[in-house]
């Protein structure tokens, strides 16, 4: 009799400890939806997501052998830093040639101008010489008209003025040809000084190729370079990554981009800091496609044997500059990102792009050569 009342009592305890856990799990599931509808249901995550950043590389534009490395691999680097010293020998050689080449045009031109004026005397002289044998011929033919002049005299005066004639047009045909060289132009801008000085900014490029300094501010990556390495024109030498300014690159599930605009903000945490740091981002843009759109060898689905499979979009996440300087990224971590899709008023395509700002550091060798090609115009008298 006790066992079968210890037996009632055990199904009675196991049947109220059943209907608990279903009250429990059932309680769960209402609240669980409850949450989802107010609240989850506005979030759409991804842990497929990686930082993303610019690799700048920092290449040789001339050939030459390096002299000197002053960057390696994890150091950070300014904006106008000097990386690496090229031999610039060759370089200063074709720079000198072409200085002395624009010296000696100068000097050319201005001979140039000179012959025009070397040409109005001779002009000058051909006029008085013509007028002397047209006289002396003019005479002649009026004695020979009373005898006093022989025939022969008389043609030999006609010869002289006609060879006057032809030296006061060749003569003029010079000068014609000194003034076409020189017609409405200076020494300064005459087109075969100009021709040379575009050989000395040439030069002067050249020259500058021989050092390669940084473009931005970042870090070093990829150093491939070594001393006294022999280098081709588009060499890779080495990368600068500019850290302060990288992006996350979410890839999300096509099913997940519904609601997605620009400007939604994101929560984003790195596996590097784990859930400790929380950075707040926003979606600065959708991508124009799926990965495997453009993959090198994209899938075909015209067979027979298709199976859907669901296509992942990146998504690009801009960071808060402040928070990426606090807890520094590395390109390729691997993130989590969490965005809020309640506000749907924002456009699926960005108009701007996310780096629009980031410009290189570029040596000015316009100056250099217009200070260079003014010291040899007015060393060689092209003022004039």
């Amino acid at each position: 009799m006790s066992d079968a009342n210890s037996s009632n009592g055990n199904g009675s305890a196991r049947r109220r400890g059943l209907i608990i856990l279903a009250v429990v799990v059932a309680i769960g599931a209402v609240l669980w939806g409850i949450y989802w509808f107010a609240y989850a249901r506005y979030f759409e995550s991804t842990d497929d997501a990686y930082v993303g950043g610019d690799i700048v590389s920092i290449t040789s534009r001339e050939p030459a052998t390096v002299l000197a490395v002053n960057a390696d691999n994890t150091q950070a680097v300014t904006r106008g830093q000097l990386l690496i010293e090229l031999d610039p020998a060759r370089a200063k050689a074709n720079m000198e040639s072409a200085e002395a080449d624009l010296a000696k045009t100068v000097r050319s031109v201005r001979s140039d101008f000179s012959k025009v004026h070397q040409f109005d005397s001779q002009i000058s002289a051909a006029k008085v010489q013509l007028a002397q044998a047209e006289g002396d011929y003019r005479r002649r033919k009026e004695g020979a008209v009373d005898g006093s002049v022989s025939a022969e005299e008389v043609a030999h005066a006609r010869d002289a003025v006609e060879a006057a004639s032809a030296a006061l047009k060749v003569a003029e045909s010079g000068q014609a040809q000194a003034q076409s060289a020189v017609d409405n132009t200076t020494v300064a801008n005459n087109p075969n000084v100009l021709a040379a000085i575009a050989r000395v900014r040439d030069a002067a490029i050249t020259l500058s190729h021989m050092e390669l300094i940084s473009p931005v501010n970042g870090v070093v990556a990829q150093r491939t370079v070594q001393v006294g390495q022999q280098v081709a024109a588009g060499t890779p030498l080495m990368a600068v990554v500019p850290l302060d300014d990288v992006w996350i690159d979410a890839n999300f599930k096509e099913g997940q981009l519904r609601d997605m605009r620009v400007g939604q903000p994101v929560d984003v945490t790195a596996d590097i800091y784990g859930g400790s740091v929380t950075y707040h981002g926003k979606i600065a843009g959708l991508g124009a496609g799926s990965g495997a759109a453009f993959s090198l060898l994209p899938p075909q689905n015209a067979s027979g044997n298709w199976i859907k499979i669901v296509q992942r979009v990146p998504v690009r996440i801009a960071l808060d500059p402040k928070e990426l300087r606090d807890h520094p990224l590395r390109v390729g971590l691997s993130v989590s990102a969490s965005v809020d899709v309640r506000d749907t008023s924002g456009p699926m395509v960005s108009s701007q792009a996310l780096n629009a700002n980031l410009r290189g550091q570029a040596v000015d060798t316009n100056a250099q050569a217009d200070r260079i090609v003014a010291r040899i115009l007015a060393a060689n008298g092209a003022s004039r």
